[in-house]
């Protein structure tokens, strides 16, 4: 994949709530998949990253899914022009249920 210029990545206060309902264990891959996804190219729709119709609750328009079974979704905004990427939201996925801070939302 070609790098382009790096996106700085800045994490909306709420998320360290977020990550507290995350098993410690699993900060480290969300941290070092966050910043291998989206420190270069953030608006490039994959297979694991792509644009949402309508925006979560958190204002974001994008997602970002990864690790085992893909249960983990990273919501955010991309900033283009300022080159910026705010995450807004860190989540777990089980089944059909999205779990962001320990809240139940619609997936």
């Amino acid at each position: 994949m070609p790098r382009g210029p790096r996106f700085t990545v800045i994490f909306a206060p709420e998320t360290l709530h977020h990550l507290d309902v995350i098993e410690r264990k699993d900060h480290r891959l969300i941290r070092e998949t966050v910043d291998k996804q989206l420190r270069f190219s953030p608006a490039l729709v994959t297979r694991n990253r792509k644009p949402l119709e309508q925006p979560t609750p958190f204002g974001a328009t994008w997602e970002l899914r990864f690790g085992p079974d893909n249960r983990f979704r990273v919501f955010y905004e991309v900033e283009s022009n300022a080159r910026v990427i705010q995450v807004l939201a860190i989540g777990i996925k089980e089944r059909n249920r999205l779990f962001i801070g320990g809240e139940e939302f619609e997936p």
